[in-house]
């Protein structure tokens, strides 16, 4: 059973339902919205920011008190590929960096309809390859994302595999959407709330307006449909009851018998982005404490660059 807190944050989702799907807002005003419920975030103590431009692409660097130097979270955020920023998710990126022990570099990149794919994964891969011209080593970052960052994280992983590029440590899904077609059986029953919710969003039309003239079924725009051999190891987290919970849980399995290393963490009765709310839903806190073992598993050994390295580079 979730905690009190989350199941406020429940009902006022379902209580949110009833307008969006009266007066069908336009993407415009769904991203203006977004971005004024991030003024109510507030960054965990000591953890600093610093504005950076990563090849024209808007970014910062989430640095907490104590970092372990010479190792980097790549952060993919979220929004259906065509809403979020930095301001929505930097609470968040705050937190996971804090737990994690080391900074994070957050990336604004280029969402749909304007710029429809490949332009995200474009941005995520410009970002990776400049944090390996910044002195950091393949081994040294973790790529992360939720919802929709998380499924651009796992094409990025396919994309630098496929082109024979230096892969990550690691990636991290936070309920990552791994399938754009949405198939109708991932309305299921047990959130037949968010279901709801996110007919009134709409979200049936985001993934179209990202893929644009490509299908839906490319692999680099829905991993669920790639060849999952050959990546690095995967934690993804998701909650049984998201719409996105049975794609997930399929790609885990395919990714296990593809020889990939996956970790695949299912919590009980939370709405998709739960994470977000880390701040009063105690479940969140849980679930990024479980990334930070993660990270710590996999970065028992000292890490390969130091600061001084990147900076003699």
């Amino acid at each position: 059973m979730s905690s009190p807190q989350h199941a406020v944050l429940q009902q006022l989702l379902v209580a949110a339902t009833g307008p969006l799907a009266e007066r069908r807002p336009q993407l415009p005003a769904m991203r203006l919205f977004a971005e004024l419920l991030a003024f109510g975030q507030f960054m965990p103590w000591n953890v600093f920011l610093e504005d950076v431009e990563v090849e024209g692409i808007p970014a910062e660097w989430v640095r907490p008190a104590g970092a372990v130097a010479g190792r980097v979270l790549l952060y993919l955020h979220g929004g259906g590929y065509v809403l979020g920023s930095l301001n929505t998710h930097r609470s968040l990126v705050g937190r996971l960096a804090q737990k994690c022990g080391v900074t994070a570099l957050a990336i604004n990149y280029r969402k749909a309809p304007e710029y429809p794919f490949p332009a995200a994964l474009e941005d995520a891969l410009t970002a990776y390859f400049w944090l390996l011209n910044q002195g950091y080593a393949p081994a040294d970052i973790i790529v992360a994302g939720d919802s929709a960052g998380g499924g651009l994280a796992l094409a990025l992983l396919l994309a630098l595999r496929d082109a024979d590029e230096p892969l990550p440590a690691a990636a991290v899904g936070l309920s990552p959407w791994t399938d754009l077609q949405l198939p109708a059986g991932t309305l299921r029953s047990v959130c037949r709330d968010e279901s709801l919710l996110l007919e009134a969003l709409e979200i049936r039309n985001w993934g179209p307006l990202y893929a644009a003239e490509t299908p839906l079924s490319h692999p680099l725009i829905s991993p669920a449909r790639a060849e999952l051999h050959g990546l690095p190891p995967l934690l993804l987290q998701v909650s049984d009851a998201e719409v996105l919970s049975d794609d997930v849980r399929r790609f885990a399995e395919r990714a296990r018998a593809a020889g990939t290393p996956t970790t695949l963490q299912i919590f009980d009765g939370l709405v998709h982005w739960w994470h977000l709310f880390w701040r009063f839903v105690p479940e969140a806190d849980i679930a990024l404490d479980r990334v930070a073992d993660f990270t710590r598993q996999l970065w028992s050994e000292p890490a390969t660059a130091t600061d001084e390295d990147r900076q003699a580079a």
